[in-house]
């Protein structure tokens, strides 16, 4: 089994000072909503007691172009932390699939699936929210309720994911749907929105069984 929370990509980070409180109040009303229905944390008897789950949301210019399209995110291994605050998030402020880098600063590293969230930045503007969660229960209903899902061959935070993730919005109803799961990522699933209470809705419906074909 994969580890949890592996970074993959080649990272350039700066250290600096964490960005504004009042910008994660609805980022982290949902992370702890999230986490009490255990889709972000850490649990001794879950995936070699690693941390899991991430959240970002979009900053600044909503026309920034692609790869630079800037977004704060969890930073890597804050399962465990019940309460986040400003020092527990970076700044992604540039990425390249092709390249397999993440440039981005703050107080802490980005979480290791700050790629696959660039990316789904760059595919459509008019989304500002990704939120990465373990559910064993909507992983293995993915299919029975019509979710999409990534090739299992392909790992989490690789550029293949990132190409994975592009096909899966050329050629099925994800961008509809709003979620994914990650075939080769055990219990990984990968919710969108153009909010985070959108995207949050949408991971709350699939737990209760009720995404719609």
């Amino acid at each position: 089994m994969e580890k949890e929370g592996v970074i993959k990509f080649n990272l350039r980070f700066t250290a600096g000072p964490p960005v504004a409180m009042d910008t994660l109040t609805e980022l982290n009303t949902w992370r702890q909503i999230l986490r009490e229905h255990a889709l972000i944390g850490q649990d001794p008897a879950r995936y070699e007691g690693y941390g899991f789950g991430n959240i970002s949301q979009r900053t600044g210019d909503p026309d920034q172009p692609h790869g630079k399209r800037k977004f704060v995110i969890s930073g890597t291994q804050t399962g465990h932390l019940e309460i986040l605050d400003n020092r527990h998030y970076a700044c992604v402020i540039a990425y390249n699939a092709e390249a397999n880098q993440v440039v981005a600063e703050g107080p802490v590293k980005p979480s290791s699936e700050s790629m696959t969230h660039g990316v789904i930045y760059d595919i459509d503007n008019a989304l500002r929210a990704v939120l990465h969660v373990h559910s064993p229960d909507i992983w293995n209903s993915a299919t029975s309720q019509g979710i999409p899902v990534t090739s299992a061959a392909v790992e989490y935070g690789t550029p293949e994911m990132s190409r994975e993730v592009e096909h899966l919005f050329s050629h099925t109803n994800v961008r509809r749907k709003g979620i994914f799961s990650m075939g080769g990522h055990a219990d990984g699933i990968v919710a969108f929105g153009e909010t985070v209470e959108e995207a949050g809705n949408t991971l709350l419906t699939a737990l209760a069984g009720k995404q719609q074909r």
